[in-house]
This record gives C-alpha cells, sequence and structure tokens, in this order.
C-alpha cells in the first residue's frame, strides 16, 4: 500500500509540475507506470480534484456587499487592474490531470470503477470550464491529454457556444451514465452535485447571454434558463434533500452554517474540515480578529433585509431609514440580518455574554457572524488564525431552490407553485411571510433595487418586480458564499461595484449603545480632543483618527472616503485579461476588449 501511496504522488506531482499547457511532461512518463488498474488506483488518482478545483474559503470574496481596509483590485478599478505575464487564472494544470484519468481510466480491470470515475472527471471537466468560462469567455477546448509537441496547444480559443455544449455533454453523461450515486455523499460528489452544478452553470449563462445581448449561432439564452431549471427540478422532485431546520427560525440559519459538520440534509457536497485531521479554514478569526482586514458588510446591503412583515424596509420608513441609528434599523427585521451580523441582544454561540459589533474589527460596523463557531470549537482555540473546522458549502439545496426560481422568473414562467417549493420553503425556515405572484405583480418594483444609487441596473419590462425579488432573496440567503461577483457579471450589474461602500450611520460624537442593553458600550469622540476615560467593556475611538465618517463628525462609517475608485469598466471588466505570456507563447490566442498587453496581434 505504501508503494502505492508513494506512486500516485509521484505520478500527480509529474503532471501538476508543469502548469502551462506549453510545458508538459512526456506521455511515456505516465504509461510507464502500471497505475490506473484497480479503484484505489483512480481514487488516488482524482482526489486532488476536490483540493483544487473546489473554492475552500468563499466567504471571504470582496464585492459591493463585504469589503476589507484593502479593497480587492475589483474594487478599485481602472489601473488596479492589470494584465499579469503568467497567472491570472490561466492555469491548465487540473484539465491536463483530468484529461489523464479519462484517457487511462478504461485499463482499470474494475469495470464499474471505470464507469464511477468517468462520470467523476467529466463532472470536473465541466467544473474546471465553468471557471474558465465565467473568468475569460472564450477559451481553448480540449478533451485530450496532450504533449508539448501537440500542435493542438497553438490553437485559438473556441467559441462560448462549443465550451458550453461540450460542458452540457459532460455533464449529462455524468448524471445519466450511472456512475455516480444517488446516495446522499456530502464530501463526494453524486448525481445530485452533477445537476446542481448543470443548474449553476445553465443560469449563468442564461442571464449571461441575456443581460449582455449575446446571440450566438447555436443556443439562445432561453436554451439555457431552460436546462438550469429542469436540472434543478430534477434535485427538486426526486433527490433526498430538504432545507436544514430544527423549527427555530431565530437560529436555524446561523447554526446551518456554524455546526462543525455539514448538514446532510441540505449540504449537496461540501469541503471536509476537521480538528482531528488539522484541516482548517479561517472564518471565525476572519470576522474576529483586528489583524484580518476588518470585514464588514456595506449599508447598501443591510438596507435590502426585508422588515419581518415582508414590507420593504425602505418604504416604511420612508426617509427615516437614513439616519436611523444601529439599534433601530435592524429591529423587527427578517431574521436573517440577526444571524447574519451581530445585532442587539447577540451571544456567540457557546457564549453566556451578550456582545454588541467591535467597530475596531469591522470598517463598516456590520460585523458578520456566518460561519462564525461555537467558542469551544477546535479544542478551544477556534479564535486563533486558521482553525475554523466547520465545513464549507459547495452545493447546498437552498441555492437548487433559488436556481430554479430565477431560471422560471427570468423566463416569465414563475408560478405560485414555483414560489411554494422555492421561495416559500426558503422563507418559511426563518418565519418571513410567503411570496405570491400576484402581491409581485400588483406591488411596484422596489424602488431600492432598482435605483442607481444602490440597486441594479438592466432590468426592465412587466416582469421586473419578479426578478428583483428573486434577486434579493438570492443576495440575502447566500451572501458569503462565494457567489456574488458571479451574479454581478452575469447580470450585467458591473455598476452596483460603484456604489457607495458605507456602514453605520452616526449623528456625531457621544455615547451609544450597540447591545441593546441600554448601557454605553462605544464612545466617539472629537478628533483632536482628550481621550474620555477608559470604561469597563466600552470600545473608545476617535473621530478622523480611529472611525472615519463621511462628513467628518457626524455620517456614515467610511473607512475608504478618500480611496479614489475608477468606476466600472463596462466594456473591460465583465472578463478577466489573458496574460501576456501565455499569448506570447502562443500568437493565436486573442485578447480579451479593453485589455492592453503591450502586444499588437
Amino acid at each position: 500500500m505504501k508503494r502505492l501511496i508513494i506512486l500516485a504522488a509521484t505520478l500527480i506531482a509529474g503532471l501538476s509540475a508543469c502548469d502551462s499547457l506549453l510545458d508538459k511532461e512526456p506521455l511515456d512518463r505516465v504509461t510507464q507506470f502500471d497505475y490506473f488498474k484497480t479503484r484505489s488506483d483512480l481514487e488516488l488518482f482524482s482526489n486532488p480534484f476536490y483540493d483544487n478545483l473546489l473554492d475552500k474559503t468563499p466567504y471571504d470574496e470582496q464585492n459591493d456587499l463585504l469589503v476589507q481596509m484593502t479593497l480587492s483590485d475589483v474594487l478599485y478599478g481602472g489601473d488596479k487592474r492589470t494584465v499579469p505575464n503568467t497567472g491570472g487564472g490561466w492555469s491548465w494544470g487540473n484539465l491536463r490531470r483530468i484529461n489523464t484519468l479519462l484517457e487511462y481510466v478504461d485499463q482499470c480491470e474494475d469495470k464499474k470503477a471505470v464507469t464511477e470515475y468517468t462520470a467523476l472527471a467529466k463532472f470536473f471537466r465541466a467544473a474546471f470550464y465553468f471557471d474558465k468560462v465565467k473568468r475569460f469567455g472564450d477559451v481553448p477546448w480540449y478533451e485530450v491529454q496532450l504533449g508539448s509537441a501537440d500542435e493542438a496547444l497553438y490553437k485559438p480559443r473556441d467559441s462560448r457556444e462549443l465550451i458550453m455544449t461540450n460542458m452540457i455533454k459532460d455533464i449529462d453523461e455524468a448524471i445519466n451514465s450511472g456512475g455516480l450515486t444517488e446516495d446522499i455523499s456530502t464530501y463526494r460528489v453524486n448525481k445530485w452535485a452533477a445537476l446542481a452544478l448543470k443548474a449553476r452553470f445553465c443560469l449563468f449563462e442564461g442571464t449571461y447571454r441575456k443581460y449582455h445581448g449575446i446571440n450566438l449561432e447555436g443556443h439562445d439564452y432561453t436554451y439555457y434558463l431552460e436546462e438550469a431549471a429542469k436540472a434543478a427540478k430534477t434535485i427538486i422532485d426526486e433527490g433526498p434533500y430538504k432545507l436544514y431546520s430544527t423549527k427555530t427560525p431565530d437560529k436555524d440559519y446561523m447554526m446551518l452554517f456554524a455546526q462543525e459538520n455539514a448538514s446532510t440534509e441540505e449540504y449537496i457536497l461540501a469541503i471536509r474540515n476537521s480538528y482531528e485531521a488539522q484541516v482548517y479554514h479561517n472564518a471565525t478569526a476572519y470576522t474576529l480578529l483586528p489583524t484580518q482586514g476588518r470585514p464588514g458588510y456595506t449599508r447598501k446591503f443591510i438596507n435590502m433585509y426585508l422588515m419581518k412583515d415582508g414590507t420593504a424596509f425602505t418604504d416604511k420608513f420612508k426617509t427615516e431609514w437614513q439616519t436611523m441609528p444601529f439599534t433601530e434599523e435592524v429591529k423587527d427585521r427578517d431574521p436573517r440580518l440577526a444571524q447574519s451580523i451581530r445585532t442587539p441582544g447577540y451571544k456567540r454561540i457557546g457564549a453566556k455574554r451578550v456582545q454588541g459589533p467591535d467597530l475596531g474589527v469591522t470598517i463598516t460596523g456590520y460585523q458578520p457572524i456566518k460561519f462564525v463557531q461555537d467558542t469551544t470549537a477546535s479544542g478551544g482555540q477556534i479564535d486563533r488564525n486558521d482553525r475554523s473546522t466547520c465545513d464549507m458549502p459547495v452545493f447546498r439545496y437552498a441555492e437548487v431552490l433559488l436556481n430554479y426560481a430565477e431560471a422560471k422568473a427570468e423566463l416569465g414562467t414563475l408560478s405560485d407553485d414555483d414560489l411554494n417549493i422555492t421561495v416559500n420553503e426558503i422563507r418559511s425556515r426563518v418565519g418571513m411571510p410567503a411570496l405570491t405572484m400576484k402581491y409581485l405583480h400588483d406591488k411596484q418594483p422596489d424602488w431600492y433595487l432598482s435605483s442607481e444609487e444602490y440597486g441594479y441596473p438592466n432590468v426592465t419590462g412587466a416582469n421586473k418586480g419578479v426578478i428583483l425579488e428573486i434577486r434579493r432573496e438570492r443576495t440575502i440567503e447566500m451572501t458569503q458564499e462565494g457567489t456574488r461577483f458571479e451574479d454581478l457579471v452575469r447580470w450585467k450589474a458591473g455598476p452596483c461595484i460603484d456604489q457607495a461602500i458605507t456602514g453605520m450611520y452616526f449623528p456625531g460624537p457621544g455615547e451609544y449603545d450597540l447591545t441593546g442593553d441600554g448601557n454605553a458600550n462605544l464612545i466617539l469622540y472629537p478628533e483632536g480632543t482628550a481621550k474620555p476615560a477608559e470604561r469597563p467593556n466600552v470600545y473608545i475611538y476617535e473621530l478622523g483618527k480611529d472611525i472615519f465618517l463621511t462628513e467628518g463628525s457626524k455620517g456614515y462609517m467610511a473607512f475608504h472616503k478618500d480611496v479614489q475608485r475608477t468606476k466600472f469598466n463596462e466594456g473591460r471588466d465583465y472578463l478577466y485579461p489573458i496574460p501576456s505570456g501565455e499569448r506570447s507563447l502562443n500568437p493565436n490566442l486573442t485578447q480579451n476588449p479593453g485589455w492592453s498587453d503591450g502586444l499588437d496581434f
């Protein structure tokens, strides 16, 4: 067994050592080994797919809803986004490993294993190309293992339509081959994970083509939306999943993400973390330590949460919402708000003390708590860097429900029956009232969600209000799950990146109660004046030095108010550039629009 592991490791290392398509190990270095003969061989060879191709830290993606002290290049915009010489996501080593497995899998003597691992490889090839299409648009399609002398290495980019057609072919073969189990297998790809992937990438492609006005020979946007809806509906009708619920609407959403082990009811595919195995991530420390970037949700996002009765916060309070103090603005809201940020009365899981937002670790005041674990987790070391052990979702059932509802809404075929099995199931978990099509059509589209300052561009027509409300549900339910920028790209909603990055409102220097217990736990004092005397459990900050407000001594928290951001470039920024070094090696690769790399071909 030891020899087998060493052999597998050697083989994998050889395949991953050269990530560029133009520098590959000769094929005889693979075939010289007496390998790919057993189920164990195939399992060992394919295990790295999980580690290399699945997002293990979705919680820290910066976007218009979540920011840090140092903004990402996308949020800065302009010259902060440049054409790299190498890297930049133009990495193909994982595809070579996938194609290697597909080329040699038939050598396995266990024919059932051949079927299983062929399906798995095709799942991951579809996932690999989905990432490439999202990032670069057109890319070369490769479905065979290539050597360094292969002419195909110098081919131009294939069309988006060809890539998507092949992705659907791969994922359909994975789904229909019988190679993927229909049993719950939370940490291994099953048939339902393949359907969830198909629903995700077909929804992406359908909405991308719709909002970007892309018409290619082959399929139009409605085809992809219909495929997304069919895949999601198959999971809903035939799959073994449901939303996690203990009938505790004020806790269930938070506990879903904080508990040590993934919910086998809701998580279709998850990344396993374990204290015993010393496999960690950083989600808890990320929101608790001042050295982690001080992440915070934006005020724009907080305003999207409905009132508990289903009415819009910005409608109910007319103009008052703009200067409402923290303890008032979070009252009687969608319960997911109090399960996503620290609000008055918040007690961390396993703690007895009420804790308000700590402005020393969040630049907006809206301190995230999603994925924050029990104080005793990880042997009591949970608050240290990289000691979080809750499992990370890759696909969960709630996303499947949202994908189905959105696809139907974009097609204009969403019905009350559809709402009842999707959005209303999600709302029911947290005690929110149900949506009806009559309500959505009778009600004027939410001005906030369609405004230039806070909302989405490009949503028009009679179905506008329906689409905006489905987007609201998605945005709130899936925050910090790594899909927000992807959503903005497919909705052609780049202007959302340009919207104001602000946090809590403060009318001026003074004492504030952020815990809701009637006692001040925050003091803001004027810039240049003497610091007030220290008091137990009270944070004291100097305005203009520790805390920055939009109007100096009053206004919204605005850590980045003096940062010069460049507007999102509509003609450039939806796609990433191809590295200049890769184009130098292969002149047939054209550059994406708007990106200048100094090459004249």
